[in-house]
């Protein structure tokens, strides 16, 4: 699937919404975030947190790697890899006890954690573009594929 987000704004409704269609049954889901620099992966994220029901500040976990995120109906785990110089220091983050239903992981700069992180439900890639930033969404599971069938309806969207 493929949008078009023309503002920051726009970014974070379409986060919220793809929050919104995730799975009643809370299943563990995969979402890698890829893009450059100032793509729009944070701002992605931060409007999905808050479709989840996380209120408050959304950090970026640039300089922690982790964030965690509970709510009542689910809990996120915030990655983002981007200072990782090797994938074999995702291990002292204990990230394999997230991995259970009622999880779910968005992992920024998933390519740097190369072999060590589980494949992804969704994969959603960032980029900008003269009128906007092009967000493209790609299902790489069953889950994922289901996932994208709900999607909010509202959604603006043409397949490519």
């Amino acid at each position: 699937m493929h949008w078009l987000a023309k503002t920051a704004d726009e970014t974070e409704a379409l986060g919220a919404r793809l929050a919104a269609a995730r799975p009643a049954d809370n299943p563990f889901a995969v979402i890698y975030l890829n893009g450059d620099l100032g793509a729009g992966k944070t701002t992605f994220a931060r409007g999905f947190l808050n479709g989840c029901g996380v209120s408050g500040p959304v950090k970026s976990p640039t300089y922690t790697l982790v964030e965690v995120y509970e709510t009542p109906t689910v809990s996120v785990i915030h990655l983002d890899l981007y200072r990782l110089l090797d994938p074999e220091e995702l291990e002292p983050l204990g990230l394999r006890e997230y991995a259970l239903p009622g999880y779910i992981w968005l992992i920024e700069w998933p390519d740097r954690g190369s072999g060590r992180l589980p494949s992804p439900d969704l994969s959603v890639t960032l980029s900008g573009g003269t009128t906007g930033h092009e967000i493209n969404v790609s299902s790489g599971s069953a889950l994922g594929a289901s996932w994208l069938l709900r999607q909010a309806p509202g959604v603006e969207n043409s397949s490519r």
